[in-house]
């Protein structure tokens, strides 16, 4: 079996599950963050998995680390400290279920992560290597995470990138694109929302896919959209693939997340360069990475909503696109 790295920001999600008369929410707590979603959903469904990170040594910390201990991810580079609180984002919801999130955490102990502090032997036989922006927000952490992707290129091992734009983490929305920038810069597959192709080339997510590959060392792009699907570009093929449908959904906290984490489980099963794959290895990637997504939103939370691969595997037998 593969192996995947993820490093970025280990945090608490509370989720919106209700609302008083005056529109005060209801929450509960769910474990989350970008790029451990991201590697959970790849060790849910069979991969081995190692996270680099940090979180508060107090009561919200402690229950992630156990949590991610007990999905069976190597937690050897996971540090607890003393010096700043777990992170939390409070996560509430519009009638269509999307999210607007709040964050408590100036600075969260994600954000005091050194590359230093890092046992680099957890590279030794890593076939993946996924990052955010998340943990470049400020330093230390976004140094840390340049070298750690530098450290990861120079191994030879295939880097994944998702910006997972939250514009208000940032000092200013120019140091957020360059950042942005950055990441495309050092990437080999790259997840990316319309939104977030707007926000840095004011273009369609299908135009948007090819300006990436036209100008970065990028090899495979995917563009989500959200609940309309889709678009998947690897200068060899390029096309669309439609959401799930027929959904009742509740949250879409963690769902970009989840289908970047299965549309590179699936991905790593092909056994391919990421440049070589057809039309027809793409629309399976992304074909299943949609119904992992749609079954996500079904539930509250990032982890906490991730299918097992046979929810995900009966979804596609049952063809709901």
């Amino acid at each position: 079996m593969f192996k995947a790295i993820a490093s970025g920001e280990l945090l608490i999600d509370f989720n919106s599950v209700s609302a008083d008369e005056m529109g005060y929410p209801t929450l509960a707590g769910h474990p989350g963050g970008a790029t451990i979603n991201c590697l959970a959903t790849l060790r849910t469904f069979g991969a081995e998995a190692a996270f680099i990170g940090k979180a508060g040594n107090d009561a919200f910390g402690k229950l992630l680390l156990h949590t991610i201990n007990q999905l069976g991810i190597d937690t050897h580079n996971v540090f607890l400290t003393d010096d700043a609180f777990t992170t939390l984002a409070f996560v509430t919801l519009d009638e269509t279920g999307d999210r607007e999130f709040s964050f408590a955490r100036k600075p969260g102990a994600d954000l005091l992560l050194h590359f230093e502090e890092v046992d680099l032997s957890v590279f030794d036989d890593a076939d993946v290597f996924h990052f955010g922006t998340v943990s470049m927000t400020r330093e230390p952490s976004r140094q840390a995470t340049k070298d750690l992707v530098e450290y990861a290129r120079s191994k030879g091992i295939l880097i994944g990138f998702d910006p997972n734009l939250r514009k208000n983490l940032w000092g200013s929305l120019d140091e957020a694109r360059e950042q942005m920038l950055w990441g495309l810069s050092k990437a080999d597959i790259v997840k990316i929302s319309d939104e977030e192709i707007d926000f840095l080339y004011g273009l369609d997510p299908e135009e948007g896919a090819q300006y990436i590959l036209d100008n970065y060392p990028v090899k495979l792009v995917y563009a989500t959209c959200g609940a309309k699907g889709c678009y998947y570009n690897n200068r060899l093929v390029k096309g669309f693939t439609p959401a799930m449908k027929g959904l009742h959904v509740i949250d879409t906290c963690g769902a970009g997340d989840i289908f970047g984490g299965s549309a590179m489980f699936r991905f790593l099963q092909l056994g391919k360069a990421p440049e070589l794959l057809s039309d027809s290895d793409l629309q399976d990637i992304t074909r299943f990475a949609s119904a992992s997504a749609g079954i996500s939103t079904q539930k509250h939370g990032g982890i906490s909503s991730i299918p097992s691969l046979q929810e995900v595997l009966s979804a596609l037998e049952k063809n709901p696109f």
